[in-house]
């Protein structure tokens, strides 16, 4: 059985919304944190203290930036829409691996088969856009067919 775009839609919109849910809540935490640490103590160790903890907000703050561009990406896919050439949102398979052309995303699996999320930014996700089945390249040393595209 092969996946189909709106399984893997799905399953790769979950991701990120659990993403952004942990990432606001460790922000979140991190300002408590820092608001009670403020109350308690002064002194340059309550200084760093606070400033470390800024700086983890900060980089919190940034990766949260990250997770919601990606969920952006998503947002924009219609998974209904089937593709005779290489777009966002199109599921390939290429040499029996299948890529969903959206968001660097962690691989996932569905039914037995590894997908893996690809940036149209990409090197693979560069070589794949505006392309139909048959259309062959190289990555690295790997020979890559293009089997299907929806």
């Amino acid at each position: 059985m092969m996946p189909t775009k709106p399984q893997i839609l799905s399953q790769y919109k979950s991701i990120v919304q659990e993403k952004i849910e942990i990432l606001q809540k460790m922000i979140s935490d991190l300002a408590i944190d820092a608001q009670n640490d403020a109350k308690g103590s002064a002194g340059d160790k309550h200084e760093t203290a606070l400033a470390m903890m800024h700086l983890e907000q900060e980089k919190l703050t940034q990766k949260l930036k990250e997770v919601l561009e990606q969920k952006a990406i998503l947002d924009k896919i219609d998974d209904s829409q089937n593709h005779n050439v290489v777009a966002l949102g199109s599921l390939v398979k290429a040499n029996e691996t299948y890529f969903f052309v959206s968001a660097a995303l962690p691989k996932i699996k569905i039914d037995n088969k590894d997908i893996f999320a690809l940036s149209p930014q990409s090197p693979l996700g560069t070589k794949l856009m505006g392309n139909k089945i048959d259309f062959q390249f190289d990555i690295n040393t790997t020979k890559y067919r293009i089997q299907s595209v929806e």
